[in-house]
């Protein structure tokens, strides 16, 4: 039996004795190199010569059928399409969970094992994996309630019968940290008479007992058969929430970052070369403490970012903005930042806290609500019903609401918002949604009656391949000049995700930052952000533009010097 090497159980005895203290760890180490065996292949499939990352890397995110082709697999029809549009745009793709599901749009998942059917199976992934880096989500803080697992818990069948918590319904749980206003306890009827599960997420979504090292075991080979079908990085979804503590917030315990540490160090040790990136939802210190020590995830979300550029644009004003981004710590060596400001997901509010006032986030809340979009609710520690997430696509929540038919001007403020993501250090990802800048779906929450399928919208490959061929349509505009940023933006090694960034101190209409490469060149982003015609002056962009009398626009080619008029909305990649 191939058995743990020396420094990799050195590694996992101390988290296990955490983590499981009333259990024996060397059979929980015995049991983890059983695990391990089945995958000892991954340790020279995974291992990349080159480097983790560079200035060509860019994410999509994705659904695996939100292009369609009548009688085709939808990942088939995904694969044509970004071999056909986007390929040397991407260096990899996140595709949203493509798993037998029972609601949430595929994160209640039935089965970790298989591939939807409508979808096509885990030769598709295979494939796709052949020409992008394939991210996979890991469901782990929950299952649906229609799986094998709860079928069999409900029945009292070992060992998925102690694979759920249960908790009895006068619990005081006043201290539990929400992210919904659905029970936190969701009743169900078992062999044993009813119990109360705890759900938190909603009735059909039952989180796993972490606390019981069985599961962990589970989720442990769940998550190297992935990377054995294809993937190269690992979303954990949701795994703030992982472990639970009666009497405690439930949120970020040493617990959960403590799995967060030992899910790496099985990557590192079996699957070297693959990737962890953690999803938490939650204000800036707490999401970008799962960098740890460098030694929890190799990715952490800019959550603060997308809320705080919609803010942005809306006010005209980049104060906030600066501010926050001036006060951003470099990653650990070995860690970035995935940049986004859209994914299948509503825009976060709770990453505002400590960064805009009550009142600005309700008038932000407000702005969005004039633009059509919609807000999705959490309960706080006093129970009451408090803004979680704004509900659009991110194209139409920047519709100017003094200007709600001008699409022209809409598109303006839209790339503007994008130009200034793609900036700044680390991986950008961009939802398919943005690329064609995708309007609110307003039919599709009628009829399912969630709020989230505003921006989880779906094309035919017919359709799309029309609006794209159609240069008067919002989705070949928008395309056009994404596809130009991107490729701008990965021929210039100042782009590079670990080169550093320097925020300028500019007037609030201006936001604008540094990067700099290896060889020591840089690019001055300036951007204004309101919606009039600004003047800039060049001896604005600091020491590090002092001997350098002239800047050329690395996306138009035109040259700057001296002073210069910025139209509303306008940037420029500057460099000397």
């Amino acid at each position: 039996m191939w058995r743990l090497i020396s420094t990799f159980k050195d590694c996992l005895q101390p988290r296990l004795k955490r983590l499981y203290p009333d259990h024996n760890v060397d059979r929980l180490l015995e049991r983890m190199a059983i695990v391990a065996s089945r995958y000892h292949f991954l340790q020279e499939s995974c291992d990349r010569e080159d480097a983790q990352w560079s200035e060509k890397s860019c994410l999509l995110i994705t659904y695996g059928d939100m292009v369609q082709k009548q009688s085709e697999a939808s990942l088939v029809t995904l694969n044509h399409f970004l071999l056909q549009y986007l390929h040397h745009l991407f260096s990899g793709v996140h595709i949203l969970p493509f798993f037998p599901y029972s609601s949430d749009d595929g994160f209640s998942v039935i089965d970790y094992r298989k591939v939807d059917e409508g979808l096509g199976t885990w030769e598709n992934i295979k494939n796709l994996s052949s020409n992008f880096d394939v991210m996979v989500d890991l469901v782990l803080n929950h299952i649906s309630c229609h799986s094998k697992w709860f079928e069999e818990y409900k029945g009292a069948i070992a060992p998925a019968r102690d694979y759920f918590i249960e908790v009895e319904p006068k619990t005081d749980l006043n201290k539990v940290i929400r992210p919904r206003t659905s029970p936190l306890l969701s009743p169900v009827n078992t062999v044993n008479g009813e119990r109360f599960v705890w759900t938190t997420f909603s009735n059909d979504q039952v989180d796993l007992n972490f606390a019981n090292p069985d599961v962990l075991l589970e989720i442990i080979d769940i998550m190297l058969a992935y990377i054995a079908d294809g993937a190269s990085m690992i979303r954990l979804d949701a795994i703030a929430y992982l472990w639970k503590e009666i009497g405690s917030s439930c949120v970020n315990l040493p617990q959960t970052h403590e799995i967060a540490k030992l899910l790496r160090d099985v990557l590192d040790n079996v699957a070297p070369g693959t990737m962890l990136l953690t999803e938490t939802n939650l204000p800036h210190d707490e999401n970008v403490s799962y960098f740890g020590n460098g030694n929890e995830a190799h990715l952490v979300y800019q959550f603060s970012l997308p809320p705080l550029l919609l803010h942005t644009i809306h006010k005209g004003s980049a104060s906030h903005l600066q501010q926050w981004a001036s006060s951003l710590e470099a990653p650990p060596q070995g860690s970035t930042f995935i940049n986004f400001t859209a994914s299948h997901d509503g825009i976060g509010i709770r990453p505002l806290e400590n960064l805009l006032t009550a009142n600005e986030i309700d008038s932000l809340v407000s702005t969005v609500k004039d633009c059509g979009g919609l807000v999705s609710s959490r309960s706080d520690r006093e129970g009451r019903d408090t803004p979680y997430e704004l509900n659009s696509t991110y194209f139409d929540a920047l519709k100017d609401p003094s200007r709600p038919d001008d699409i022209d001007w809409q598109i303006l403020r839209f790339l503007c918002s994008q130009a200034i993501m793609l900036c700044f250090r680390g991986i950008p990802a961009i939802y398919f949604h943005s690329l064609f800048g995708a309007q609110n779906n307003l039919s599709g929450v009628k009829e399912t009656g969630q709020n989230r399928t505003i921006n989880r919208g779906k094309w035919s490959a017919d359709t799309l391949h029309a609006l794209l061929d159609d240069q008067k349509t919002i989705s070949s505009k928008v395309f056009t000049v994404y596809k130009d940023l991107l490729e701008k933006r990965q021929n210039n090694r100042a782009f590079h995700p670990d080169a550093p960034q320097l925020i300028l101190d500019l007037e609030k209409h201006f936001f604008g930052l540094v990067r700099t490469g290896e060889n020591g060149s840089s690019v001055f982003c300036i951007h204004n952000v309101s919606s009039r015609s600004q003047m800039f002056h060049v001896e604005d962009l600091g020491p590090l533009a002092i001997n350098k009398d002239r800047f050329v626009d690395l996306i138009s080619g035109k040259e700057l010097q001296g002073v210069e008029e910025f139209k509303p909305y306008q940037f420029y990649w500057l460099a000397g």
